[in-house]
């Protein structure tokens, strides 16, 4: 039979995250291995043709365009949300499904649409518990040093109006003289809404060796610290840095024989994105292999739990409502080993 050829986009280069792509990318190569080993989806192999957003939009769309013309039955992948809301829109007008499995992006569409789905929680369901971190430890005056964008500039927002809501405020910082402005600003946790590792890395060295801001909680809402570049870059000093992740404190069966794989495939401990990028294949082989291509219809055991798409007041696209999440650092006696802050 002919095989299910699934278009996958991701960040190989810079200035994507590119070990988000790498980990993305595994995740999906792994769960085809293992798809096909066992026969395939409904008897069909599952093929892979991969391309390299480099986070850019144009080049998403670009990439989106060409595999539409080589006939791929469905699109996948995309961590970065600026590349994920173009290449949504080019699927859309090509017809193509696309499943986007990282982005969190709200308005990933411009219109609703019945060709889009997404795995991950939207921003503004993920952005509201790490902002439920905040104040549940206390800090009401909150800085965030960002550098503009729809992504940071949404994040920004929800976190503005969570904090408000309960007595709050955030007040913005450019990248530039961070430790200055943050000593004036009378803020307790400073959250980095920036790319990485530039200028993220060097604003943490700033804070961390500035001895004004000994107290100030420097977080990461976005995931950098998830990342092993992230642990070699910063060491003792990128410990103790609090970000979102899509995991659930502890992994059911499914969950853990798949994270046993993927430790295998990796040779180290695999990252949320890559349980996206299993849960991706297997979404999309349950569905094509059925012969109805209809979001509504997937049912399955993920590796995070139950899937399951519907509409949600509000989002575009079919949504997974919603994947596990946590806020987690690392462990700064032991910044090889995670701490779970929150859940929700």
């Amino acid at each position: 039979m002919d095989a299910i050829r699934i278009g996958v986009l991701v960040p190989l280069s810079r200035p994507g995250w590119v070990e988000a792509g790498r980990q993305l990318l595994g995740g999906m190569e792994s769960a085809v291995r293992e798809l096909n080993a066992a026969g395939g989806a409904a008897g069909r192999p599952v093929e892979l043709l991969v391309r390299d957003t480099a986070a850019d939009p144009e080049r998403a769309a670009a990439a989106v365009g060409e595999l539409a013309g080589l006939q791929v039955d469905a699109l996948a992948g995309e961590f970065h949300s600026v590349a994920a809301r173009a290449a949504a829109a080019r699927a859309e007008q090509a017809g193509v499904p696309f499943l986007c499995s990282s982005a969190v992006l709200d308005a990933l569409t411009e219109q609703p649409t019945d060709l889009v789905a997404r795995l991950a929680p939207a921003q503004s369901h993920g952005w509201r518990v790490y902002a439920d971190f905040l104040l549940g430890a206390g800090h009401r005056r909150v800085a965030v040093v960002t550098q503009g964008g729809a992504y940071w500039e949404s994040g920004t927002r929800i976190l503005r109006e969570r904090l408000a809501a309960h007595g709050g405020d955030v007040v913005e910082l450019d990248p530039v003289g961070v430790p200055d402005a943050l000593a004036a600003s009378g803020a307790s946790a400073v959250l980095l809404l920036t790319g990485f590792p530039d200028p993220a890395v060097p604003i943490v060295r700033a804070v961390r060796r500035d001895p004004r801001l000994a107290d100030v909680l420097i977080g990461a809402p976005a995931g950098q610290p998830e990342f092993t570049e992230w642990a070699s870059l910063l060491g003792p000093d990128g410990a103790g840095v609090p970000f979102l992740r899509y995991l659930p404190e502890r992994l059911d069966p499914v969950g853990a024989r798949v994270a046993a794989v993927l430790r295998e495939d990796f040779g180290r401990e695999p990252s949320f994105v890559a349980f996206e990028g299993w849960d991706t294949v297997n979404v999309l082989a349950a569905m094509l292999g059925s012969g109805e291509a209809e979001w509504s219809r997937v049912q399955l055991a993920g590796t995070r739990g139950p899937i399951r798409f519907e509409r949600v007041p509000g989002i575009g696209v079919w949504q997974w409502a919603w994947a596990p999440v946590q806020v987690a650092d690392r462990d700064p006696a032991d910044p090889g080993r995670w701490r779970v802050l929150h859940t929700g």
